[in-house]
């Protein structure tokens, strides 16, 4: 049978989801879980290969087993062999045609910032730190440029294997709560480092040093060095995914 699993994680000790050769992985961590309590060679295959130090609150993942055991004890059994910063939400059945990739979704990411005077420790692993004022009002108007269906090659990184850099992000909002600015974006699907070029454009709009009228140059540049710098991973979070077919049995 095919199992589908929602893994949330902090993935500050790890180098990203996708298996590493010289590190350690969200993947191999639930590789070696799974064969160790289903005494069979398993392989996940993730939605998202989010990059080192990038959490996640709902990352979704598929493997193939001939297990008896149900589809959805398999996620409070694993959990007792996983390190405590993963665990494993859910777990349930899907039909053999489901492919947590190219099943059509939305995908929603947030990027916290932490945006006072001086750091605080107890949100260094989850939040940048960014201690100039920044103007949300102008990370909103800004934002607003970049909902709605657009070649985002400005805001990929090189090294991705996309075939088109045109995507469609549905909404993008940025709001302020104490002294945490939170830029959430939900979107078709995501370009190599995209949310994090995005909150890096943003905050340099906060900053002043770009306008929030710039964007549609940016964009209509097409060339990566006309936005701004890729935001540091551990101020990203993976929230989730949502399927248009909900795949589960």
């Amino acid at each position: 049978m095919r199992v589908k699993m929602v893994v949330a994680y902090d993935g500050t000790n790890y180098c990203g989801w996708q298996i590493q050769p010289n590190g350690v992985t969200i993947e191999q961590k639930l590789n070696e879980a799974l064969t160790d309590l289903l005494q069979e060679p398993i392989k996940v295959t993730g939605a998202s290969r989010t990059d080192a130090g990038v959490h996640s609150l709902g990352n979704v993942c598929i493997f193939d087993t001939n297990t008896r055991m149900p589809a959805e004890k398999i996620s409070y059994a694993l959990n007792t062999r996983l390190p405590e910063d993963i665990v494993v939400q859910d777990s349930c059945q899907v039909p053999e045609s489901f492919h947590p990739r190219f099943s059509k979704s939305r995908k929603t990411y947030e990027y916290r910032i932490l945006n006072q005077k001086f750091r605080n420790p107890t949100r260094r692993l989850d939040t940048h730190f960014y201690y100039y004022d920044l103007d949300v009002e102008a990370m909103q108007r800004a934002a607003a440029y970049l909902v709605g269906e657009h070649d985002f090659k400005s805001f990929a990184s090189t090294g991705g294997q996309a075939e088109t850099s045109i995507r469609t992000i549905y909404s993008l909002d940025v709001e302020k709560r104490d002294s945490i600015i939170t830029i959430r974006v939900k979107g078709n699907g995501f370009l190599y480092n995209m949310v994090r070029i995005i909150a890096g454009t943003l905050i340099k709009v906060g900053a002043g040093e770009i306008l929030p009228e710039e964007i549609p140059a940016i964009l209509e540049a097409k060339d990566r060095s006309a936005a701004g710098p890729t935001a540091p991973a551990k101020g990203l979070t993976m929230i989730g995914l949502e399927y248009e077919e909900n795949p589960a049995n």
